[in-house]
């Protein structure tokens, strides 16, 4: 597998702000989205992913997150080698709360 590609939460805030060109897939568990999650992200569970990656557009780049971004850093290849063109967010949703979104809720 070839090595994942990376986004930054500053990048990532300037392509969203830019139009809604981006799928944004949150692989944390149920409980962990429902504190706090990116506008419009998608929910799938890191075990889920396998079952559900045909869901995925091909078409559309996907940025991947999860709580610090070693989770979806770890699925970034594995969705790159089905054919998705995915990117992880550097961090995770903890970055984007610290350099985006202080609002956001920590844990």
């Amino acid at each position: 597998m070839e090595p994942y590609a990376e986004i930054t939460p500053e990048d990532l805030k300037a392509r969203l702000d830019a139009g809604p060109a981006l799928a944004l897939l949150d692989i944390r568990e149920p409980w962990e989205h429902q504190l706090c999650a990116l506008p419009g992200a998608r929910l799938f569970p890191m075990e889920e992913l396998q079952f559900r990656v045909d869901e995925l557009d091909p078409e559309r780049e996907v940025v991947v997150y999860c709580h610090h971004g070693i989770r979806s850093a770890a699925v970034v290849p594995w969705l790159r080698a089905q054919g998705i063109p995915a990117v992880n967010l550097r961090g995770g949703i903890d970055a984007w709360a610290l350099a985006v979104d202080p609002t956001l809720r920590r844990y």
